[in-house]
């Protein structure tokens, strides 16, 4: 049978490596600059498993090992410095941890960050990729916490007020958000606004590792939704820096670190299951979000209409199927990958002619482009729950499912698309 030369120049998708392994696995991670992957996940026994495998001759080696009291649910290393390539870690029992890869006897750091399950874990400021301190943002069932681990000053992160916010004025309510400002810290370093969830200012210090430089929560008497999806962004210089959040209800926030405000937010017909920026160390570009229902939507983030918010496209895609996990591709933005019920599919963004126009009241708008499905495959029988590009090879993927899998992929061509 002959294949067309329009199916030959198009990307291909090839399972190079399966590996089955005998508990469930969550979350997998390449570890920078090597040909490792870190792969998380729950023992049957209800154990946290951390295991390293190589990439070595057509398959995957274990290198290291090891089993802890809680399971694992996700994990980062995009907070860690390319030196050390320390891995941040969530679990079931609401810690954060960050395990040295060469010694995982013992976390070098620790926190009870979440009263139950800790769903998702980002950061930024390691691996040499955007401004500002290292900082790592999780996000649970009681809320989403930021917290920073690293010693470098930062003017958003102060000493604890020594009038505990007694001298705050208060500037009004927004949306069931009160917002204050502190005369201490007006003061000290110019006007900044806090914001005051659920009663309480909280005005964090980095060094304080058991505490939170951020918590952004529902105010009191408000409805506690799951947060499902954390990532940063807008982080293109020492100060600037945004987490935008999804929620189990189809919420979207956005909020902006520099001022503590709610920025932005949205809300889709079902739950946010997987978001990310195109790039994390640029002023906001592009933001993707994926969710139930088979769909993902692409907002073009750098022109926000008072009204209209952001721009966006919606795309059905994965049929009848959970849209797991969303991913860039670290050497092209505008390419990225979905996971749905077993499949992978690859898409391309493409920019329209002119991305701002105004309206009829004479305000900036954005203009939506449009996305192209370049490949898909089905690789897998069950969800593929996670996946990781490597930030070293172009194309090269891991991925793990509700299968007990680990599959090494290769996608070609990314350098042509």
């Amino acid at each position: 049978m002959l294949l067309s030369m329009e199916g030959l120049e198009k990307p291909q998708i090839i399972t190079h490596i399966e590996k089955s392994l005998n508990y469930t696995v969550f979350d997998v991670k390449w570890l920078p600059s090597s040909a490792k992957v870190v792969v998380l996940g729950s023992h049957p026994r209800d154990t946290g498993a951390l295991q390293i495998y190589e990439v070595s001759k057509g398959e995957l080696k274990l290198v290291r090992e090891s089993e802890k009291r809680h399971s694992f649910k996700c994990g980062t290393f995009r907070a860690s410095s390319l030196q050390k390539r320390r891995i941040a870690t969530g679990d079931f029992g609401g810690r954060i941890n960050i395990w040295d890869l060469e010694r995982l006897e013992a976390p070098t750091y620790s926190v009870k960050g979440h009263e139950g399950i800790i769903n998702t874990i980002d950061g930024c400021g390691g691996l040499g990729i955007g401004g500002g301190a290292p900082e790592i943002v999780t996000g649970g069932r009681d809320g989403l916490c930021v917290y920073n681990t690293g010693h470098q000053w930062d003017k958003r992160y102060l000493v604890r007020c020594p009038y505990n916010c007694m001298q705050a004025t208060v500037l009004g309510e927004k949306k069931g958000v009160l917002l204050e400002r502190c005369r201490f810290i007006r003061g000290v370093l110019g006007e900044g606004f806090l914001v005051m969830y659920a009663g309480k200012v909280k005005v964090w210090d980095p060094r304080q590792k058991e505490e939170p430089v951020a918590c952004m929560e529902p105010a009191e008497g408000d409805t506690h939704r799951d947060c499902w999806t954390v990532t940063f962004g807008n982080s293109f210089n020492d100060t600037e820096r945004c987490v935008c959040a999804g929620y189990d209800n189809g919420d979207i926030k956005l909020f902006d670190l520099r001022t503590m405000t709610l920025r932005w937010e949205t809300t889709h017909r079902n739950g946010i299951c997987s978001m990310e920026f195109d790039r994390r160390d640029i002023p906001m570009n592009k933001l993707v979000v994926a969710g139930l229902e088979s769909k993902f939507t692409v907002y073009d983030m750098r022109t926000q209409h008072p009204k209209k918010g952001f721009a966006s496209l919606t795309e059905t895609a994965h049929k009848s199927s959970t849209l797991w996990c969303v991913r860039h591709l670290p050497q092209n933005r505008d390419v990225f990958m979905t996971s749905g019920g077993g499949s992978l599919h690859l898409w391309k963004y493409s920019y329209p002619d002119q991305r701002v126009q105004k309206d009829s009241s004479g305000q900036e708008e954005g203009v939506i482009g449009s996305v192209s499905l370049l490949q898909n495959v089905t690789i897998s029988s069950q969800p593929i729950s996670s996946m990781d590009w490597s930030p070293d090879k172009a194309g090269l993927l891991a991925c793990c499912s509700f299968d007990q899998m680990v599959r090494v992929c290769i996608v070609t061509k990314v350098n042509r698309v």
